[in-house]
């Protein structure tokens, strides 16, 4: 599809080899394979779960919207905005780190139509820049009846947010995660990328301009997904994310001068889920930061930074505020869904290792300095907590293992399918015949991370036990990367490109750039090269250079097409042709007169030669 193209670069990183007696790489197909059951709307020709059908074909109609499709949050039937927009977030996230090892699997179409499947929905609850529809559906009304999504005969009124009523979170999530989809969909789908990243702009817009927390305005969510955290999380989320998409200095500036009013740079928090985003922002900017991104707010983001690695250390048990783990080993926040901490902590920690293997550094714990791999063997203990290995020896994940949950807190799973008996089932009916039935789920709910054992690793497989047994999508979301990786290694990415590698001294002398050739077409172009860092691995030295390429002859260039030659390595900042021949990155479409723009590679040789092929004036 042309996304590896986007998304990975090969450097000379040794991968980490990862033992495990477990199938990570079917774990992966079962964990995407979850979002397929909570899907609502009319279901596509290639859906894979066949014991769903469609639902929801009325969504939006009373409030004159259209609100069909997007994903149920849970067991139940409603369509929460929230923790649906932070789900997507979560699975853009996994692909953009990621996604090579998903398509070794084959499984990144299959993840990229799961983020697709929801971003249609956000599209559709966006109509107007100022407007945006939280929630379909209530939980009281939900709540009252058990009934399969097909079946449903609960209110599916639709509420929203809008100036009068604002919704900084609701808005600022769901900016992010247009913001990281338009990212996995750059390549394989440009016209809806940009789609995408024009609502994602709208709603940054709306999140900041109109200030407010979304569940004062849309009060039936505060029953179930109260936004306690405030939005102003959500607000250097949206930044954070708009600023990996579109490169735009405006969110980098909002990141460094922001980040003390609204707390990046002074929480440091034990948890991250689709309540409270600041170890997300801290380690996305902590990111920004290692890979030479922060400018002149390097202060302020080595603040962030600091903060990130709090939320590293507690988790590892390594900070002077560490977080609760059961005796079992696994991260414990609290009762009721705990396994979402845990797939989103793990994912934090799996990503935060490979970032700073990139930029060869450890961890700085109050204990001492921690080697990535740590990191990374802690996220797999917890994956490998979930997918069997702990006191009960059961699997947390449905369909995974010999010993997994068989009445799960599911209206859709724990009801005859639709497809074997069409007969209706009542409002108050489902609770008499399937809800109160102490027997398995008729359908099996392939892939769902349900909430997980108490503090004591003690689990009860009860149907009405909501708090152990109910699954959620935002469970899944961030395992997906975390079981990519697991199954196929680091693999010798960079994740940091274009990375700055700070060194107290020379490791080497650095080799004198070879003359860039002048062609008849290069006059009214200089491009220059210097190399800015150099680092040892496994024995060989390599070099990071940078070529700046400006514009010389009083007009803006379009159309720029440049040569480069005996290239070992990676390269950033130029998108490279069928042909062969390198071009403006995605995010350039010209280069005005007297402007210059950047390109960065690696590889352990002198300079690469670099010079113009082609271009056309303005």
């Amino acid at each position: 599809m042309g996304l590896c193209s986007l998304l990975f670069l090969v450097v000379g990183v040794v991968p980490l080899a990862l033992a495990g007696g477990h199938d990570y790489g079917a774990a992966l197909s079962k964990s995407i394979l979850f979002f397929e059951a909570q899907r609502s709307g009319y279901l596509p020709g290639n859906q894979r779960v066949k014991w769903r059908g469609n639902s929801g074909l009325y969504d939006g109609k009373a409030n004159g919207v259209d609100l069909v499709g997007g994903y149920y949050d849970a067991g139940d039937n409603v369509k929460f905005g929230l923790p649906m927009a932070f789900t997507v977030t979560m699975m853009s996230w996994s692909i953009l780190e990621y996604g090579n090892q998903m398509g070794a699997t084959g499984e990144l179409a299959h993840a990229m139509d799961a983020v697709k499947w929801g971003t249609d929905y956000l599209i559709k609850a966006h109509p107007q820049p100022h407007v945006l529809y939280g929630e379909v559906g209530d939980g009281n009304t939900d709540h009252y009846c058990w009934q399969r999504p097909e079946d449903m005969t609960t209110s599916r009124y639709a509420y929203r947010v809008d100036q009068n009523n604002p919704g900084s979170d609701l808005a600022g999530e769901t900016a992010a995660a247009m913001a990281a989809a338009s990212i996995v969909f750059r390549h394989a789908n440009p016209a809806y990328s940009r789609e995408l990243l024009t609502h994602a702009g709208q709603l940054f817009d709306f999140a900041d301009k109109y200030r407010g927390k979304y569940d004062s305005s849309i009060t039936v969510a505060q029953k179930y997904y109260r936004s306690v955290s405030g939005y102003a999380d959500e607000l250097l989320w949206a930044a954070a994310w708009m600023y990996k998409a579109t490169n735009n200095e405006y969110y980098l500036e909002y990141l460094g001068e922001n980040g003390d009013a609204l707390g990046g740079t002074g929480w440091a928090m034990t948890e991250f889920g689709w309540d409270v985003k600041y170890a997300g922002v801290q380690t996305l900017v902590a990111k920004f930061l290692m890979g030479g991104k922060a400018g002149n707010h390097a202060p302020v983001f080595g603040k962030y930074q600091e903060k990130a690695e709090s939320f590293m250390c507690s988790c590892l048990g390594k900070s002077s505020q560490n977080v609760q783990k059961t005796p079992g080993g696994l991260i414990y926040k609290q009762r009721w869904n705990n396994l979402q901490f845990v797939t989103s902590a793990s994912f934090l920690l799996t990503v935060y290792s490979d970032y700073l293997t990139s930029a060869r550094r450890d961890l700085h714990c109050s204990s001492g300095p921690v080697a990535p791999s740590e990191l990374l063997a802690f996220a797999k203990s917890q994956v490998d907590y979930i997918l069997g290995d702990n006191p009960r020896a059961t699997s947390y994940m449905v369909g995974y293992g010999n010993n997994y949950p068989q009445q799960v807190h599911h209206r859709g799973s724990s009801i005859v399918s639709v497809k074997v008996d069409p007969s209706f089932v009542s409002c108050r009916g489902g609770y008499a015949t399937w809800f109160n039935r102490k027997a398995s789920d008729p359908n099996l709910l392939t892939g769902a991370i349900v909430g997980g054992p108490d503090a004591y690793d003690n689990f009860a497989d009860h149907r009405d036990n909501y708090e152990q047994t109910e699954p959620a999508t935002y469970n899944n979301a961030p395992l997906l990367g975390i079981l990519a990786r697991l199954h196929g290694g680091q693999g010798g990415y960079n994740q940091l490109l274009p990375v700055e590698v700070h060194v107290a001294k020379p490791i080497a002398a650095q080799p004198k750039p070879n003359p860039v050739k002048e062609t008849p077409f290069a006059a009214p172009v200089v491009i220059e090269q210097k190399p800015t860092t150099s680092w040892v691995a496994n024995g060989k030295t390599y070099y990071r250079y940078s070529a700046i390429v400006t514009n010389k002859s009083g007009k803006t260039i379009k159309n720029l097409n440049l040569s480069v030659s005996k290239l070992y390595g990676p390269l950033w900042g130029l998108t490279k042709s069928p042909s062969g021949s390198y071009g403006f990155p995605t995010w350039v479409s010209s280069l005005p007169a007297g402007k210059s723009m950047e390109f960065v590679y690696i590889h352990a040789a002198s300079p690469a030669q670099v010079s113009l092929s082609s271009y056309t004036l303005a």
